[in-house]
């Protein structure tokens, strides 16, 4: 698998050992969050600056990170927390993973910011249940942070203190919902809890909490220390920065590739090494599994941004690129994501619990050459009714590849519907 290096996040690849302390802090790690303390910055200047970075969600949501900052009341008396949000569940996305692996020290200090910039004392890093190897790497690389005192009290004799926890989940895809994620930590069964309250204000063990992807908080020191302008001009209006993007399906070369927001996704499929054996593009999903689908069409006419792809009518999510070649028949592929959001469902809202079943088992019926005239207008039907009408955005996740397979692809389930086989 390839990585491609950049300027932000995988800023030491070209370095031995980049995973290691000393290798971090010789291409400036830790510059940001030394100068903070000594300067003793107001945490509405780090605020101020993260927003002028532009800088946006890398999970999946794309919220503006300075907004969600600023949502914090950082005069609560009582504890504050920082979470990180590293259960990278979404199919086809495997990013945060390779962050944690090669880069792990910018996340600790972004997390560190966060915790000095917000007046949390504490953090917890929820790592993804399927990747033991990456918790215990960032369980030295915690330990390495702590023995040069850059976590634990008074750190580097400023008066500030914070300590950090990686948490081990357990590989269940609802716990990538930052309230199920909140209830898994608190050892209890991961489900989504009602909003509002939202974490802000009644987060981890009812305190007030701000979550954050694992790619979003690796980000900030980069702000901190070349300045949030700069971030943004890497990037495009209201698209600050790069971003790593996670290729994978039909092409020569799947990897992770960290370029700038606002790229043509021509650019970055060429970087992928084109589509698998010189055939010819049909579809690609631009956001992980539960963006709608886009023909190749489309998506070459479309930049690597949250707004262009929104303008097309998918979402850029975590950054999971499938590509798919002509081969591929689009009701296998949706049978087989339907399947998933089918077994991944937490069965607490009754839209998503019964209707992610009905979903599979329509999709399955028309792939296994019974499908029925009807069962169109009834995947239709059921999609409309989970999405919106659920605790979580879950089903709405569901919801949307049906809806846009059917969308773009109507004519191959009719096909197969008729004739008994694929279109393909």
């Amino acid at each position: 698998m390839v990585i491609q290096g950049g300027p932000v996040i995988f800023n030491t690849l070209h370095l031995p050992e980049p995973w290691k302390l000393s290798t971090y802090e010789s291409a400036g790690g830790y510059a940001a969050l030394k100068k903070i303390l000594a300067e003793k910055t107001p945490a509405e200047d780090i605020i101020a600056e993260v927003k002028t970075s532009a800088l946006r969600g890398r999970g999946g949501a794309g919220f503006p990170t300075g907004l969600k900052w600023s949502f914090m009341p950082r005069q609560f008396p009582g504890d504050k927390y920082i979470v990180c949000n590293s259960d990278e569940g979404e199919p086809g996305t495997f990013k945060d993973r390779d962050i944690m692996r090669y880069n792990p020290h910018a996340l600790i200090e972004g997390m560190i910011i966060a915790g000095y910039t917000l007046g949390a004392k504490a953090g917890y890093n929820y790592i993804h249940g399927e990747i033991w190897d990456i918790y215990e790497g960032m369980e030295r690389a915690v330990e390495e942070a702590r023995a040069a005192g850059y976590l634990g009290d008074n750190i580097l004799g400023s008066g500030f203190s914070f300590n950090l926890y990686n948490h081990h989940g357990y590989g269940a895809y609802i716990c990538g919902e930052e309230t199920a994620l909140l209830e898994s930590i608190e050892g209890k069964k991961g489900q989504p809890r009602f909003k509002p309250p939202f974490p802000a204000s009644f987060g981890l063990y009812g305190k007030p909490t701000t979550i954050n992807n694992t790619e979003t908080l690796a980000s900030i020191p980069y702000i901190m220390r070349e300045g949030g302008q700069k971030f943004l001009e890497l990037g495009k209006p209201n698209n600050g920065g790069t971003k790593l993007f996670s290729v994978s399906g039909h092409v020569e070369k799947p990897g992770n590739y960290e370029i700038p927001l606002g790229t043509p996704f021509s650019q970055l499929l060429e970087m992928a090494g084109g589509v698998k054996g010189g055939r010819k593009l049909k579809a690609v999903i631009p956001g992980g599994s539960s963006a709608p689908v886009l023909p190749g069409e489309i998506m070459l006419d479309c930049t690597m941004d949250f707004d262009s792809i929104a303008k097309a009518g998918s979402m850029l999510g975590s950054g999971a690129v499938i590509v798919m070649d002509e081969t591929v028949c689009m009701v296998k592929a949706l049978e087989r994501l339907s399947y998933f959001y089918f077994e991944e469902s937490c069965g607490q809202c009754t839209p998503c619990r019964e209707g992610t079943g009905w979903m599979y088992r329509v999709v399955h019926r028309i792939e296994a050459g019974q499908g029925r005239p009807e069962d169109l207008a009834l995947l239709d039907s059921v999609a409309a009714n989970i999405a919106g009408r659920t605790i979580c955005a879950l089903g709405d996740a569901a919801a949307m590849p049906v809806q846009g397979m059917l969308k773009h692809y109507r004519n191959e389930f009719e096909y197969h519907i008729e004739h008994k086989r694929c279109m393909v």
